[in-house]
């Protein structure tokens, strides 16, 4: 990419995008450009494709997308699976029509089978069986990389996939029932701590390992491939540490200031048991996250803090 490339963010808004986006200022990109989800309707066939033809970006990160945590997944299947679907479809065919020279499809570590041998390697895509409580939205995100790939097979175009690992930093979803478990506890044992609370209860037992990764180091890593690399293998996106949800939530505790005890409801969902991604292929390319999780989540919380007006405080 050049400095004045025209490069087209989807998704610029979301966490993901807006850090890529944020990269790309800092290092001089002059020619960036974004729509809100009320500007353009990706779901939307014709829209999009006006969009392309208006537009004419050369370059594009794909991170829109429906997320949610476990609740949100369990509960909504059929849009997260349509919803993503039409997403990815959509712009990825614009990008193939509008003869896009990169194209960087953002997907989920969710990808991968619920009991994938642990570091998960990315030749594990399709050896097993998902998690059931994610299993639409990994679907989806599945179908855009092998989309990705049989664009890159039949007309040898340059469309990339990235799976980042669990994601978290400014701009996060804090919604009490479909954030994903770092948002979601920060807000709980801010609320908890504001409310003088004596014990935070939390889904699950807490021994599940989970790995994350700030959400800036994450869009450096995108630029990073986008200047980078050029396969239609898969990279994983990670840090490479992990961390168990008990573990997770006494540091949430401490960096918020809540004080009380916290216990778990067992009788609700874990997820998968432990997600490390093996970031092995990044790593050789040159490629390390630099925020540690402690001061992601220091970061994260400061954020928080200067938007916890917008938030009603769950009861």
């Amino acid at each position: 990419m050049n400095k004045d490339s025209r490069i087209y963010v989807a998704g610029h808004r979301g966490m993901v995008g807006s850090a890529i986006y944020r990269k790309l200022d800092r290092d001089g990109f002059t020619n960036v450009i974004g729509a809100s989800s009320k500007e353009l309707d990706l779901k939307n066939t014709v829209a999009v494709d006006e969009f392309f033809n208006r537009e004419r970006p050369e370059y594009v990160f794909l991170a829109a997308a429906k997320v949610g945590g476990i609740l949100s997944n369990n509960t909504y299947p059929a849009d997260f699976l349509y919803d993503n679907l039409m997403i990815q479809n959509n712009v990825i065919e614009a990008s193939f029509r509008y003869n896009v020279k990169k194209l960087l499809f953002l997907g989920s570590s969710c990808i991968y089978p619920k009991f994938a041998p642990q570091p998960i390697r990315e030749d594990s895509l399709l050896s097993g069986y998902l998690e059931p409580t994610n299993e639409a939205y990994a679907i989806a995100k599945i179908a855009g990389i092998k989309l990705c790939q049989a664009y890159y097979k039949q007309y040898g175009r340059h469309f990339m996939s990235a799976m980042p690992t669990n994601m978290y930093g400014y701009g996060d979803n804090y919604h009490p029932q479909n954030s994903h478990v770092l948002p979601a506890l920060l807000r709980r044992f801010h609320e908890a701590k504001e409310e003088e609370k004596d014990e935070v209860i939390i889904w699950g037992s807490g021994a599940p390992l989970r790995e994350f990764m700030f959400a800036d180091d994450l869009g450096a890593a995108c630029v990073f491939l986008m200047e980078n690399y050029d396969q239609p293998e898969i990279v994983n996106v990670g840090t490479g540490e992990e961390i168990s949800i008990l573990d997770l939530a006494h540091l949430i505790a401490k960096t918020v200031g809540y004080k009380g005890t916290i216990g778990f409801d067992k009788t609700k969902p874990d997820g998968t048991p432990r997600k490390l991604m093996d970031s092995t292929r990044l790593h050789s390319l040159g490629f390390r996250h630099k925020v540690s999780l402690k001061e992601g989540i220091r970061l994260t919380y400061e954020d928080f803090l200067s938007k916890v007006g917008q938030y009603s405080v769950v009861k």
